[in-house]
This record gives C-alpha cells, structure tokens and sequence, in this order.
C-alpha cells in the first residue's frame, strides 16, 4: 500500500464577511510587524484597503510592498525581500490572487533560505520553512493561498519557474467572497477556469488517490454549477461562495495529487509572451484531456457525472466526449478566447514554447509524457 502525504494550511478561514473575522488568528501568532504583499491595482481599487482597515482596527502592525507584477518576477520577489528586512518585517500578509500569493511565498522562503529565488525551481528545494504567511485570496481561483506551489517569472530566461515546496504553505488562507465581487467578468472567467483545470488534472494525473479525488469532484461539480453565474452577475454573492469552496476543494487536490500537461504549456506561454495564466490553462485544457483520455478513458466517467451525465450505459469514450465538450462549451460561455494567435503567440515560437514545456515541474504528472513533437501539435490546434 503506498503512502500519501496531505499538505494543508494549519488554518483555513472561508465565507461571506469572513475578512473582519481574521485578526484574532492573527495575533494568536504572537509576531512583530507584517510585510503586507499585494499590488498597485488592488491598493487604487480599495480592496487591499479592506484588509488594511481590519489590521488598523486590530493595532496589528505593517509596511506595504504593492510592486507585484501579474506575472511576478524574480526583481518583484527580491525587491521584496530587502523590502522586508529594511523595515524588520517577521511575517507576511498577502492579498490578492496568484500573483501576490507566489510572490509572498518566494519572498518568505528567501527570506529564511537564502540565495536568489531560482535557486529554488523545482520540487522541495529549500532547507528551511518561510516565514509565516497570511494568505488573504481575491480571486477564485488560483488556490495559491492553500498550496505548495508557487510560480516565478525569471525575466532574463522568460520561463515561469515553479516551484513546489512543502516549506511555502501558508499559515493562514482567508477566502471570503465578498472580497471577489467587483471583480471584472474578464478575470472572473479565467480565475475559473483555472480552477477548473487544476480539479480536472488532479484527476486524471497517477498521483491522484481517493482523498483528492473527493475534493477534486466536488470541485468540479461546484464550478460547472456557479462559474457561469459568477461571470454573468459578479455580485451574485451565493455563486461567489460556491466558487470559493470549490477552490478550496480543487486547491486541496491538486496541492497534493499533481498537475500536468496543461499546465506545463501554459507556464511557457506566461513566461514567453507575459498572458493570463487561467486564459492559457482554459484553452489549453480540452485540448490536452483529449489526449489523456485515450490513456486513461476511466477517469473521465466520474467527472462526466460529476457535471450532469447519466452515465449508466455509457462507454468510458462517450464519457470522455461529454466532458470535453462540456469544457469547451463551458470556455465560450465564459468568453475565453479561441485562438492563441489572438493573443500574439506566433508559430516560430513553438519549439521554444514545447521545450520549455517538456521541462516544467508539472510535466511529469501527466498520465502520458508526450514527444517534444506532440507538444507542438497540440499548441498548433489552439494557434
């Protein structure tokens, strides 16, 4: 019998208003001063304010750093760091979606660790634990604030670097919907979708077992019944807190199941051309469980129930077919673009764009491993 090994935050907070109940968890750490890691849209908008308005009320100290790009950059994390030892910060609070969540994560691993962050590509590279993380989510979602993973850009490379490491997960995740409401349409749709892509990978990929299978189902289930709403009316505050739930469940999954071919591809076209990573994930997605599922054909019967198929007489193929279709329905409903051409991606990249792919650190958890050649066509289908 093998063993697993399940990576959850010690503390999890979620639901509608949750925000203003935080402070106590926060001063049961018993720390000094709070580097608080956001950026530069969230302060203008008002919604970092909100949690800032919490910690004034509180007396809870901290310093601002609000520089975090969309897709964080290695200057980004280690403007952080020096950020953090000028003003003798011990902790980390970070809102907003992915990209203040892995920003906060590679600054508090460096922090403890050392070096610089791409020192630290890869699986369980650090030595030490980071510093202790509030992780305050705006978007469904990522799932960083409840995960391992975290995602840097190296500029110089242009590769998104990941890394998955037990020593970055938070202390603390905070999922609280109301956080998530004036959230544009655009960015709702995405965010989804990447939800959507990290249930569906954990699934299919061989680390899954029946623990993250739960959590991954029923985020799926969640997620075809609320995204659309979400995007249609994003103050639709009921399908918000189902959307925080089944990112928490997905986020729980692949946290610890894995990821795939997906993702791989999608990490190079973040790095290379500076896109929306759900986008990426979201076109990408029907594409390659296409070809998973004449791997694994099995796994695709339970998510086809999942999102509403009979599947009593059914064939595993015909299971397959539903779910892909329903993906692919479920993107254009959204207003995820089609071709990848519209956003600037152009074929001589390609190979460049494969290659990269072969080597990311979700790669290996595909059910197959494709040729550099195969990685090629499926970016052609989407080009």
């Amino acid at each position: 019998m093998s063993t697993h090994v399940y990576y959850v935050p010690s503390i999890n907070i979620m639901g509608k208003g949750c925000l203003k109940e935080i402070a106590p968890y926060i001063q049961e750490l018993n720390l000094q001063k709070a580097l608080v890691v956001t950026d530069k849209f969230l302060m203008q908008s008002g919604t970092s304010g909100k949690l800032l308005a919490v910690l004034d009320e509180a007396g809870i100290e901290y310093v601002i750093y609000d520089e975090v790009k969309p897709n964080p950059t290695c200057k980004n994390v280690h403007d952080g760091v020096d950020f953090l030892k000028s003003h003798n910060c011990d902790y980390l609070i970070s809102i907003g979606g992915g990209s203040p969540q892995d920003t906060a994560k590679a600054i508090g691993i460096v922090a403890t660790n050392g070096g610089h962050i791409a020192e630290y590509e890869g699986v369980h590279k650090s030595k030490n634990k980071s510093l202790p993380i509030v992780a305050v989510n705006t978007t469904a979602g990522t799932s960083s604030e409840v995960t391992i993973n975290y995602v840097i850009t190296d500029e110089e490379r242009k590769v998104k670097m990941v890394m998955v490491d037990k020593n970055s997960i938070a202390t603390i995740s905070v999922n609280d919907p109301e956080l998530m409401v004036d959230k544009p349409a655009a960015l709702t749709a995405a965010t989804g979708m990447d939800a959507l892509t990290h249930a569906i990978e954990a699934l299919v990929t061989p680390g899954a077992y029946p623990v993250t299978d739960a959590t991954a189902l029923a985020a799926v289930e969640l997620i075809f019944g609320n995204l659309a709403r979400t995007v249609k009316n994003g103050h639709d505050i009921e399908a918000r807190e189902q959307m925080v739930y089944a990112i928490f469940l997905g986020g729980l999954a692949f946290n610890n199941a894995g990821l795939g071919y997906v993702h791989a591809m999608a990490h190079q076209l973040g790095g290379v051309y500076d896109l929306p990573h759900g986008v990426c994930n979201a076109m990408l997605l029907p594409f390659v469980e296409e070809e998973n599922a004449k791997y694994v054909p099995e796994k695709f019967r339970a998510i086809a129930k999942a999102i509403g198929l009979q599947v009593d007489g059914k064939t595993d193929k015909e299971c397959a077919d539903f779910v892909i279709e329903s993906i692919k329905a479920l993107s254009k409903e959204v207003g995820i673009p089609a071709k990848l051409s519209e956003l600037g991606v152009e074929e001589v990249d390609l190979d460049l764009l494969s290659e990269n792919a072969m080597k990311d650190a979700c790669a290996p958890g595909n059910p197959f491993i494709p040729t550099k050649e195969e990685v090629i066509a499926l970016f052609r289908k989407i080009l």
